[in-house]
């Protein structure tokens, strides 16, 4: 026979159980999760490209790739991100990719649109870094919290925060300083002092409000 301590250990588990079908989203719950997410990633990854900065991960290459070639950021980002959703596929499962996929794809598609409905001017270089990276750590964070990431790296430290619960924004802030000090060679080191300052803002974000357990809400 069961003694207490395994009769509120299960009930315990069969309320958590509860709470969790509760607070799954919906699939509206998702789509406007990403549409806002992707837009409002995008917005700061526009401004990141008016001021010549750029980010780590997939996002940092593309960065990389239009400042050095005739083609766009949103042009590179898209074709970049293709391998990793066989990753994807296999270790995180298709509505994972096929979410990722989409917003990869409206990322890519608002960065070349923004900046033609939206004319940026003088922005101070400071308040550029630190609300840029705010607002692609915001987005980021969404569409995390949708089970959608903006693919290459962001898959990358979903996994590792999934499987060995390592901080993805920790994770993720080491691998992009890496990145960006890659990048010395092709911008000044001013648009590259600025972009680790994006770097830390960005993860931030994520360092804060994404950590293992404390998000529910996932479908």
């Amino acid at each position: 026979m069961k003694n207490e301590t395994e009769y509120e250990n299960e009930d315990k588990k069969n309320q958590e159980n509860k709470e969790e079908k509760a607070q799954k989203h919906s699939v509206i719950d998702d789509i406007q999760g990403i549409i806002i997410g992707s837009l409002t990633a995008a917005f700061g990854i526009a401004i990141f490209s008016h001021m010549n900065f750029l980010i780590g991960g997939t996002a940092g290459a593309a960065f990389l790739t239009q400042y050095t070639t005739d083609f766009t950021f949103g042009q590179v980002f898209f074709v970049i991100n293709i391998p990793f959703y066989v990753l994807a596929i296999k270790k995180l499962g298709w509505d994972f990719t096929i979410k990722t996929f989409i917003a990869v794809s409206g990322v890519s598609f608002l960065t070349e649109f923004i900046p033609r409905i939206f004319e940026f001017g003088e922005i101070n270089p400071w308040f550029a870094a630190v609300f840029g990276g705010f607002l692609i750590g915001s987005g980021l964070l969404m569409l995390f919290r949708h089970k959608a990431s903006l693919g290459g790296l962001n898959i990358l430290s979903i996994y590792v925060q999934e499987y060995f619960q390592i901080s993805a924004g920790k994770f993720q802030m080491v691998a992009d300083t890496l990145i960006i000090l890659c990048a010395f060679f092709v911008v000044d080191w001013r648009a590259l002092a600025f972009s680790v300052l994006a770097a830390v803002s960005l993860n931030v974000i994520l360092a804060i409000n994404h950590k293992p357990g404390r998000y529910r809400g996932m479908s």
